[in-house]
């Protein structure tokens, strides 16, 4: 399929890797790793013929197509979904111009005996087969089954692409590349702007695809569930690895340690040359020893030992003060836009130190749902901050506000306090702005180098309340594990809107499905409610054949019962919970208020002052009043409490 021999590639005067040789056999799936700026991007860019290397061969069979899906996508905003999806048929499309200029030219002419006339009808009657068996006639039905498929609605086909948000625009892409049925398919970070559902569409997809697979991604879960292949880039070298992604790490591991042992040896083999010609260096009788001793260590090829990281950073939030029981509170929260209903019914309430996910397809309502929660949109129905509460917000279009006329150490310099600022170099060498990248200025960065910095400083704030929107796009695997343990220790609460499962492993421990224009609620972790979905879905896949068994239906059904039961008296349980802390809060305000009124009658001055006796007795009176209701939400709930 794809034969790579010696292959490399230079930037001035710094090699990035150098006598790559690798092939590509049919069905592969293979993974692309390594360090954020080892040469992955463009090693694709190479194999795709986009980019040509310093020198080396890349060798690809003669009717083998190559298929693209590059990590930043240019889309025409002018373009609708379906015109833009048949760009995928520009070769058809030229074939079907020479076919019609072909038969335009066979219709003016009259020399029907000539060679030319003949040669023209056999050119005429070839293109025409060539074109049959592509399925030119059938390109529009073929895009309209895989817009379909991957998710769109007829209505979908004539909007513009520019409505669409960027997972949406990679379906598309997707589509194309699907449409072209290449025999190789090249994959940059394909995840980045995919929903959990989509990431798991992809899995199955290319699963049973007959095309070979090349792909970078920094989702672990991903590589997992794909490859079973890896290849390194790592100190200018490619180092095979004919295993998945999770054995890879072992053996890697272990190749280094035996790396490091021979580095060692060789250097304790070095240092015992050098010490001897040191000591005998001017001895006649030693020449010849000293001699041959120096012509070894002339030959001898210095050891390399690959680049591992090591470094254990681990970033704590800052203290903050400690927010009130319930950070946010929704009753009936309902979002439209026009006669479009994104969410309705929205009733949720998260606890003080919870980490909650927010999980669906793309255009669901998660990011509405959280610029409501800013104050960014209006919103019919009650949300209500609590007490105490500082947000710290992260979205992709934080990275825009950033100051672009100072470098990345000050952007962080400017918001670092304390000890921390000790630390600075090592956390943004974290986030890969290492060594001189820390003194670029902010507006020479790329995106995802803006998107990075702007969630460094979100770190180092003093907050209590984090919500992260797609947080972990743009970093790699150390950077993530960097961020997630950050985030565990984290002593606030925190919303994550992600679809990057092996990040939210161990994590969250509730889950919030938006989809259908509804908010549902699962307890547990992502991988919990991963798998409470699939067994829902497959009782409704066998749905007919179990009408056939009145068992299988009773038992499905009483499950079904004891879980919304369960849902139920979680949520009466909060609600009760919710009642006797507001209770409890409404008699300590009382309380305090008629505490300060006695001072105030206390005060001789005040004697004579009859209406501050007045609002005494009423004060007492509403403290009566609130201490009644506290006692009895308070049995309510211990009540509940001993029934379930």
């Amino acid at each position: 399929m794809v034969s790579v021999e010696g292959l490399s590639v230079e930037f001035g005067a710094r090699p990035l890797f150098s006598n790559a040789t690798f092939v590509i056999g049919d069905r592969e799936r293979v993974a692309l790793v390594g360090k954020n700026g080892a040469g992955k991007s463009t090693l694709l860019k190479i194999l795709a013929g986009l980019q040509k290397p310093t020198s080396g061969t890349v060798s690809i069979s003669r009717d083998a197509t190559v298929g693209y899906l590059p990590q930043v996508m240019k889309l025409s905003d002018t373009q609708t979904v379906m015109q833009e999806t048949e760009k995928a048929f520009a070769g058809i499309e030229r074939m079907r111009g020479r076919i019609e200029a072909m038969n335009a030219e066979l219709s003016e002419r009259t020399d029907y005996d000539s060679e030319e006339y003949m040669a023209l009808v056999e050119r005429y009657t070839r293109e025409n087969e060539r074109f049959q068996i592509v399925g030119g006639d059938n390109c529009r039905a073929a895009t309209e089954r895989t817009l379909i498929g991957l998710g769109f609605e007829r209505s979908d086909f004539d909007r513009p692409t520019s409505e669409f948000s960027g997972g949406w625009r990679m379906r598309i892409e997707l589509a194309k590349i699907l449409l072209q049925s290449p025999d190789l398919l090249l994959l940059d970070e394909p995840t980045n702007h995919l929903d959990i559902e989509s990431i798991q569409w992809f899995e199955r997809f290319l699963a049973g695809a007959s095309c070979s697979v090349l792909l970078v991604s920094h989702d672990r879960a991903f590589l997992n569930n794909v490859t079973n292949r890896t290849m390194e880039i790592s100190v200018g070298r490619i180092t095979d690895y004919r295993v998945g992604y999770d054995e890879y790490v072992k053996l890697r591991a272990e190749r280094r340690e035996q790396q490091q042992r021979a580095y060692e040896n060789q250097q304790k083999e070095i240092a015992d040359i050098k010490s001897f010609v040191e000591r005998f260096r001017y001895k006649p009788t030693k020449a010849a020893q000293v001699q041959s001793r120096l012509k070894h260590l002339e030959k001898m090829v210095p050891i390399e030992v690959d680049e591992v990281d090591n470094a254990s950073l681990h970033l704590k939030f800052p203290p903050c003060v400690r927010s009130g029981d319930f950070p946010l509170i929704c009753e009936d929260v309902e979002k439209s836009y026009g006669s479009h209903t994104v969410f309705s019914g929205v009733t949720l309430s998260i606890r003080r130190g919870e980490k909650v996910a927010f999980v669906g397809k793309n255009g669901e309502g998660k990011s509405t749902l959280v610029k409501c929660i800013m104050g960014e949109i209006p919103f019919e129905g009650k949300l209500a901050i609590g007490h105490n509460v500082e947000i710290g917000y992260y979205a992709q279009n934080q990275a825009q506000l950033l100051d672009d006329d100072v470098t990345v150490f000050d952007t962080i310099d400017r918001v670092a306090r304390g000890e921390v600022r000790l630390k600075i170099r090592d956390i943004l060498g974290a986030f890969m702005f290492g060594g001189e990248a820390g003194d670029k200025y902010v507006k020479f960065l790329s995106g995802g180098e803006r998107s990075r910095l702007a969630m460094i400083r979100l770190l180092l704030e003093p907050v209590n309340f984090l919500i992260l929107d797609e947080p972990t796009n743009h970093l790699d695997m150390r950077t993530k594990d960097v961020l997630k343990e950050a985030i565990r220790a984290f002593d606030g609460t925190a919303v994550i809107v992600s679809h990057d499962r092996d990040f939210l492993d161990g994590l969250v421990t509730k889950v919030y499905e938006f989809g259908g224009g509804k908010v549902k609620e699962y307890l547990g972790g992502i991988y919990d409610f991963l798998e409470k979905n699939k067994i829902e879905s497959l009782s409704e896949l066998q749905r007919p054949a179990a009408a056939k068994s009145e068992t299988k239906t009773v038992a499905l059904d009483g499950g079904r019962v004891a879980y919304e039961q369960q849902k139920e008296q979680a949520k009466r349980l909060r609600k009760l919970e919710r009642a006797a802390s507001e209770a409890e809060k409404t008699v300590t305000e009382l309380e305090a208020a008629v505490k300060m009124l006695e001072d105030r009658m206390n005060d001789p001055a005040n004697a004579a002052d009859a209406e501050l006796f007045a609002r005494h007795g009423t004060m007492n009176k509403q403290l009566a009043k609130a201490m009644e209701e506290w006692e009895r939400a308070e049995e309510e709930l211990d009540n509940f409490k001993n029934e379930n």
